[in-house]
């Protein structure tokens, strides 16, 4: 029997429990808003395009935030040691970690929503396609982070450090493509394809491009192996 899906049902009504879900969504979304609706009454201009620049961005804060506590709270009570002498493996103590973190990833994606319900209202010509895309681009961008921040909590039984690793981790991806021009041409292809921003803005324009879900895919599955080892590691310590 696969636990994973248990232990998300754990988390995500361990979220909803408190709180700090609650507030975390809401500031999530009011950030959101605000650089939606900026636009809207300075241009009277409304489209997702806002939308798909801003949450990047707001990801950087919102999912180290929801991560930094899956592991390192569990160090810090000492209740991993239960969950690691249950009959249990541990792909399936992240996998459940990880799926719990992509459940409220999309819940606040899912409430963005509402802005596409306000462009229809306004009567704006809408690319479907596209938005499609921008939504795959960003959850996908939101499991990337999402992996990364369970790696990061995986490392220490301290959630504030936890958070700072995964930020930390997560800009230096972010701003990747912000310094090529620093690189010499010879290195910009090299590390263009390792920008996230790179990869993240081809699927928001609508292109769907294998080379684009590899790369996501790669990343997820690196730092959620990573995370296993690291819980192995600290296991046997």
């Amino acid at each position: 029997m696969n636990f994973s899906g248990l232990i998300a049902r754990k988390e995500l009504k361990g979220y909803f429990d408190s709180p700090s879900a609650y507030i975390i969504l809401v500031a999530f979304l009011l950030l959101n808003a605000w650089f939606f609706t900026s636009p809207l009454f300075i241009n009277n201009q409304a489209d997702l395009r806002t939308l798909f620049g801003i949450v990047p961005i707001v990801y950087i804060f919102f999912i180290p935030a929801i991560t930094m506590g899956l592991l390192a709270r569990e160090r810090n009570t000492g209740t991993i040691e239960l969950l690691t002498t249950l009959p249990l493996k541990d792909s399936e103590i992240i996998m459940g970690k990880f799926w719990a973190a992509i459940g409220l990833i999309a819940t606040g994606l899912l409430f963005t929503l509402f802005h596409l319900l306000t462009i229809i209202v306004l009567g704006t010509n809408i690319d479907y396609g596209q938005i499609i895309c921008g939504y795959l681009g960003l959850l996908l961008l939101g499991a990337v982070y999402g992996s990364i921040g369970i790696f990061a909590s995986s490392l220490t039984d301290n959630q504030i450090v936890g958070f700072i690793i995964s930020f930390f981790i997560i800009f230096i991806l972010y701003i990747l493509q912000f310094t090529l021009y620093l690189l010499p041409s010879s290195l910009v292809g090299f590390f263009q394809y390792l920008s996230i921003g790179y990869h993240f803005s081809n699927i928001t324009r609508g292109v769907i491009d294998t080379r684009n879900i590899v790369y996501f895919v790669s990343l997820i599955v690196l730092f959620l192996h990573l995370s296993i080892i690291s819980l192995q590691t600290r296991k046997w310590k």
